[in-house]
């Protein structure tokens, strides 16, 4: 795999919160407003980024069996590093996300990241994966929040829009709102990109505990389609 596609495949093909949904409490909780979202998207890329790097150098020395305990070590450090800049220099950001910017230390794209690219690949790889997550995820937060602040409130990163103001739709801010928006957006993508979605996944009844309950002989099945393929 290209470098660029390394970088790009966390945008829109294997974006993390449309595609793999996952993060979608963040994702729910920050994008009331365009501002937190950003701030949200901002705050975990620099952490996804950077734990990416430090967790693929690191990856030879790690243990193997306690890796995901190490994992959230270095992800909670840079977490922490990032939560105490932004109180320091950004206090009404620290304000505003409150207890979701601590939370990034279990997010799942993180820790997915960790365990299914840096760990496995260089530094420079690592890091090219973590900004195109972390991107991904900025995006689909813009997406979600530009939908609800302009829709729900009237306004866009806090600035009152004149026609919309007057025509509110409260409910897209509330959490029923975030969950319609968020479908919504996945279905977009979906329909966007549904060429390039994995077939799905055919399974056999090996080693199942209930294959002589259910009745049905998928192997059976799979080797009649095969002869008359053949």
């Amino acid at each position: 795999m290209s470098k660029t596609q390394i970088f790009i495949k966390g945008l829109i093909k294997e974006n993390p919160v449309l595609v793999l949904v996952l993060g979608t409490c963040p994702t729910l909780a920050t994008t009331t407003s365009v501002i937190s979202a950003l701030a949200m998207g901002l705050a975990a890329t620099a952490v996804l980024v950077c734990s990416n790097m430090a967790i693929s150098a690191l990856r030879k020395i790690i243990p193997d069996t306690v890796r995901i305990p190490c994992y959230i070590v270095v992800i909670a450090g840079f977490v922490t590093v990032v939560s105490m800049l932004m109180q320091a220099f950004l206090p009404d950001l620290y304000e505003m996300l409150g207890v979701y910017l601590a939370l990034i230390v279990v997010n799942c794209i993180i820790l997915g990241r960790a365990e299914m690219f840096a760990r496995k690949n260089t530094v420079g790889d690592s890091a090219l994966d973590g900004l195109g997550m972390g991107f991904g995820f900025t995006l689909a937060l813009l997406a979600m929040s530009t939908v609800r602040e302009l829709f729900g409130s009237g306004t866009w990163a806090g600035y009152a829009i004149p026609y919309l103001a007057n025509f509110k739709i409260p409910i897209l801010t509330q959490a029923p709102g975030g969950f319609f928006v968020f479908g919504l957006l996945i279905a977009t993508v979906a329909a966007l990109t549904s060429g390039e979605y994995p077939k799905k996944n055919s399974f056999d009844c090996e080693g199942c505990p209930n294959a002589k309950f259910c009745g049905r002989d998928v192997c059976a099945e799979k080797e009649s389609e095969e002869n008359a393929h053949a």
